[in-house]
């Protein structure tokens, strides 16, 4: 029988889930059947990782309790802080995250995956530590102590006090709350796929989480929005703006931050950062980049907008995150911080019905060859 390939396996279904939705065509999102504006606009991250685990949203008590048991593991071993500070300064810190999630598997053996207790455990181990994972090794290579985590404040905040150690104000805590948000679930990506495989081998929570980080660490799913903001700092300026975008579109080269496999229309998830930015900026003070930024999107929508190409959420994300004073190479790693609350979403729903994954092949090289000792070669 002869089986045609799929490269990439690219629209072949390899799951079931309930866990979100795209339509493509309208630009819609969906959290377990929430729109994603509507989750950006009136819920927490905290609030988005229960519902994307356990399927509703929770009540205040089942949010009190989750909140507070995040809170509280928010520490990291000092072992571990000693493996970050033996790693190398000029290391990227994907790296140092993945190695750390790896060490946490051995301090936190999670072998019995179908328990229910061990899940859970795993779960906020996971979600409360990467944001410390990332800032401790972002302040180390530094030279500067990592901060202990404060129990006083929210994901989001913590996170952006442990990287700059200062409380975040108000309108930048909650860009980043909604950052994380809109990055925490985009169904069958790469590192999505890449979790559900170790997963259904019924490898530990962190090995899967470990695995979906060096999935995502790679230049074709993450760090777009590093390369956005290389992209608008090549341009330099407003009058130079057109003649590189025209002649980018002119020569058919790859424009990033624009266009999406999946959406048709403009990705949901980056028109809420659009506003976002919008606010941001207004707030602290706009700049040169924001404003190419926003003349590179004019143009795009009166010459591809036709074709099915919008900014996607990575268009504006990177902007963002420079306006807080996070480094470029710590962008992908806050996509990772968010998007844990969606891979153990799918590690939970591959255990539900779980199969071991074992795609086939089609074999095109030799099926056997006469074997020569070395003096006959």
């Amino acid at each position: 029988m002869t089986t045609e390939l799929v490269p990439g396996l690219a629209g072949v279904p390899a799951a079931y889930s309930k866990i979100a939705f795209i339509n493509g065509q309208e630009g819609q999102l969906f959290y377990r059947g929430y729109a994603i504006a509507d989750l950006a606009e009136n819920c927490t991250f905290e609030e988005v990782c229960y519902l994307l685990l356990y399927g509703e949203l929770p009540t205040a008590p089942q949010l009190a309790e989750f909140d507070n048991e995040l809170r509280h593991h928010r520490r990291l071993k000092y072992k571990i802080i000693d493996l970050l500070k033996c790693l190398p300064e000029t290391g990227h810190p994907m790296d140092a995250l993945q190695a750390g999630v790896a060490a946490m598997g051995m301090f936190y053996p999670a072998r019995d995956v179908t328990n229910p207790e061990v899940q859970r455990e795993s779960i906020i181990r996971l979600i409360a530590k990467l944001p410390t994972i990332v800032a401790a090794y972002a302040r180390l290579r530094n030279g500067d102590e990592a901060l202990t985590p404060r129990d006083d404040l929210d994901h989001a905040s913590n996170f952006l006090y442990m990287m700059t150690g200062a409380e975040p104000d108000p309108v930048t805590a909650k860009t980043m709350d909604v950052c994380l948000i809109l990055h925490a679930e985009h169904t069958m990506n790469a590192s999505t796929f890449s979790s559900r495989v170790v997963a259904s081998t019924l490898a530990d929570p962190y090995t899967v989480i470990s695995s979906a980080i060096g999935t995502l660490s790679g230049p074709l799913h993450g760090g777009a929005n590093e390369r956005v903001l290389n992209l608008l700092d090549s341009i330099g300026s407003i009058d130079k703006v057109s003649d590189a975008i025209n002649g980018k579109i002119d020569r058919k080269e790859k424009i990033m931050g624009l266009g999406h496999r999946v959406y048709k229309a403009k990705d949901p998830r980056a028109t809420i950062l659009q506003r976002l930015a919008t606010k941001l900026f207004t707030e602290l003070g706009s700049e040169q980049r924001y404003e190419i930024a926003m003349a590179v999107e004019e143009i795009a929508k009166e010459r591809l907008a036709s074709k099915g190409v919008y900014p996607n959420v990575d268009f504006y994300s990177g902007i963002v995150y420079d306006k807080m004073g996070i480094e470029r190479d710590i962008f992908t790693p806050i996509f990772a911080i968010a998007r844990v609350s969606g891979w153990l979403s799918h590690w939970i729903e591959q255990l539900e019905s779980n199969r071991i994954f074992r795609p086939s092949q089609i074999f095109k090289g030799y099926e056997h060859r006469e074997f020569k000792p070395m003096s006959a070669r």
